[in-house]
């Protein structure tokens, strides 16, 4: 009889906690408030901030930007698929979650998701 179960890499709470704190410090280095989530392997939501004066709207596009990093591999349609900078997959011998970020230009929300993956180097 064959394994019946299987072994995979996830985020901990503690390095979710790291690349929030890292992303939110270059948010604030930049001067731009934004909504930063971090979700595991999965896709399901790990660690969540919106800092003070994030737009409302930031809140869910960061989420999904996080959810489209982690599970874009394979997937030709989802509705909470979003395609434009701000998430980015976290790596840990495999993607063990993502980060999705929202509150700037779509630029500015790039430079502050690299900031917080690079948290897990």
């Amino acid at each position: 009889m064959g394994a019946r179960t299987i072994s995979k890499s996830s985020i901990t709470a503690e390095a979710a906690a790291d690349v929030i704190r890292a992303a939110e410090q270059k948010a604030n280095e930049i001067g731009v408030p934004m909504a930063i989530a971090v979700v595991d392997e999965s896709g399901v939501l790990k660690a969540f901030v919106r800092m003070d004066g994030a737009p409302l709207l930031s809140v869910d596009l960061a989420k999904d930007k996080a959810y489209s990093a982690a599970l874009l591999h394979g997937i030709v349609k989802t509705p909470r698929l979003v395609v434009f900078g701000g998430g980015y997959p976290l790596q840990f011998d495999g993607v063990i979650g993502a980060i999705g970020v929202s509150g700037g230009h779509y630029e500015q929300d790039m430079v502050v998701a690299q900031a917080g993956a690079a948290a897990l180097s």
